[in-house]
């Protein structure tokens, strides 16, 4: 079965709108001979005259009658489907984006996000799931609208990327803990007890490269799975963390940070969605949200 000329619906809603070739034609910049061609088309595709001869001008058929406001509201629908979206109404605006983000970004970034959302579209609601990998299925399949992190080697070569922030590494200790006198050196830092970030992706992280590249490591009693627990243990033992400074505000609350005494390249955390989402008048404004909140200082 051949596929139908949806364009044939246009010229039949005007034929049936004007009940006439020669007033259709001229409503479609078209001649009438071209107009003929497109009725006989049409005569064709629905197997009905459609518009029959009465006197000197031409009558819908019953099959034209009852095609008339069906044919109107279809072209309608049409038209209104490929017309430029229309102006945001936030107050109005009723939706669930869900966004996935590194470890810290809810603690440190999330309350401010949220009141900014909520004062400008009560009705918006976000949904934050963790990012347990750096792949880009979840956005490609739609599950995800936004996502926050370091652009890696498995990132879709389609995704979007618009830079957020530059987070740098900073030492973190308890009270009172010994780094938090004296001068610290690289070695100094490196004789300590650590616990270590363990990263599927990579085998070794900025600051035991940054080490590595002194002639120095890091004696790692601790591994564990994200910057909370790393936190966590220095809080309540002699144990050394080194976590990024932006993402771990928060956590850090209350504890002794320093700035590492040697170079470690910052990274730059990037906000990243998928194409399909550029023109969405909604998401382009959440977006906007998100790099206002980010851009604020640190935290």
């Amino acid at each position: 079965m051949s596929t139908p000329d949806l364009n044939l619906l246009v010229t039949l809603d005007v034929l049936l709108r004007e009940g006439s070739v020669a007033r259709a034609a001229r409503h479609l910049r078209l001649s009438p001979s071209a107009m003929s061609r497109a009725l006989a088309r049409l005569r064709a595709a629905t197997g009905d005259p459609l518009l029959v001869r009465a006197g000197r001008g031409l009558v819908p058929t019953p099959r034209a009658l009852e095609l008339r406001a069906e044919v109107g509201d279809v072209v309608s629908a049409a038209q209104a489907i490929l017309r430029p979206a229309k102006k945001l109404d936030l107050k109005r605006l009723s939706r669930t984006f869900t966004l996935r983000t590194g470890e810290g970004f809810v603690e440190n970034f999330g309350p401010a996000l949220v009141a900014l959302v909520q004062a400008a579209a009560p009705g918006l609601r976000l949904s934050f799931v963790p990012k347990v990998d750096r792949d880009s299925v979840a956005l490609r399949e739609g599950s995800v609208d936004l996502e926050t992190g370091v652009i890696a080697k498995v990132t879709g070569p389609e995704i979007r990327a618009q830079a957020l922030m530059r987070d740098r590494f900073v030492g973190v200790v308890r009270k009172g803990h010994p780094l938090a006198r004296g001068r610290l050196t690289p070695a100094r830092y490196a004789a300590c007890r650590h616990v270590g970030i363990a990263r599927r992706d990579v085998e070794k992280g900025p600051v035991d490269l940054a080490l590595e590249s002194l002639g120095l490591a890091r004696d790692l009693a601790v591994t564990v799975g994200g910057f909370s627990g790393a936190i966590a243990l220095a809080r309540g033992s002699d144990l050394v963390a080194s976590v990024p400074e932006r993402h771990t505000g928060i956590l850090r609350a209350g504890m002794h940070t320093f700035p590492l005494p040697f170079d470690v390249p910052e990274v730059t955390i990037s906000l990243l969605w998928h194409p399909r989402q550029d023109s969405d008048p909604a998401h382009h404004w959440l977006r906007d949200c998100v790099r206002e909140v980010c851009a604020g200082g640190s935290v």
